[in-house]
């Protein structure tokens, strides 16, 4: 068995030195690349060759900056053969829908064994497993018994086309580029306050309502390349 190249995402630095440190007793794991937002986990991945980048990437949720749903979107859009585990405390519904909307392949609760969280990592690459925390699998079954159609807004989205400014285009642009409103409003000349309105009128015509999803809309449409 090859070892597995793994990214540890967390804004909080001892608990993120505490798993490198526990994972690295395993033989099948290999740390390569840890970062404290979605952001400078983007940028640390631009310049790596293909073979030097993570399988697997363990993302926190709540971080400042770009936060772990963001970050997961944009990543999965750039990367999509590689796997994200959200590694969180929190296991509210809205979390747990947005995190596998946007593309994450588990959901651990931090309090893991960290026993378990190896399993997930070499379960997710070599069975395709979708590994989740006992508590979390109760919720995601709770969520979709609850959400019939949970499909329609997808086919809306799909059948309806949507006829955006040229200047939400470039907001767009920005957003799938991974640029906060105050970074988009200087590229643009505009206040972020103006970027903010924009921005809820790009969602309002998307039919979504974070930026995760408009993302998703924008790279499943190929919009940008």
């Amino acid at each position: 068995m090859s070892h597995i190249p793994v990214a540890i995402v967390d804004d909080k630095r001892l608990l993120r030195e505490a798993l490198v440190n526990n994972i690295s007793y395993y033989k099948e794991i290999d740390i390569v690349l840890q970062a404290g937002d979605g952001a400078g986990f983007i940028e640390q991945l631009k310049p790596l060759a293909a073979e030097k980048r993570p399988q697997v990437v363990l993302m926190d949720i709540e971080m400042p900056v770009m936060d772990g749903i963001e970050a997961v979107a944009i990543a999965k859009s750039l990367y999509p053969e590689m796997h994200f585990l959200m590694l969180t405390v929190f296991d509210d519904d809205d979390k747990l829908f947005e995190a596998i909307k946007a593309g994450a392949s588990g959901y651990l609760l931090k309090d893991e064994k960290v026993s378990n969280i190896v399993k997930a990592i070499t379960g997710i690459v070599y069975e395709g497993g979708v590994p989740m925390s006992p508590r979390i699998a109760r919720k995601a079954l709770a969520l979709l018994r609850n959400t019939p159609n949970v499909t329609e807004p997808v086919k809306a989205i799909e059948e309806d086309e949507h006829l955006l400014s040229t200047r939400e285009m470039e907001i767009l642009n920005r957003i799938v580029d991974g640029l906060n409103y105050q970074e988009i409003g200087e590229r643009l000349f505009i206040s972020p306050h103006t970027v903010r309105k924009h921005i809820a009128n790009i969602y309002d015509k998307l039919h979504v309502c974070n930026k995760a999803s408009a993302i998703k809309v924008a790279t499943s449409k190929k919009w940008f390349s």
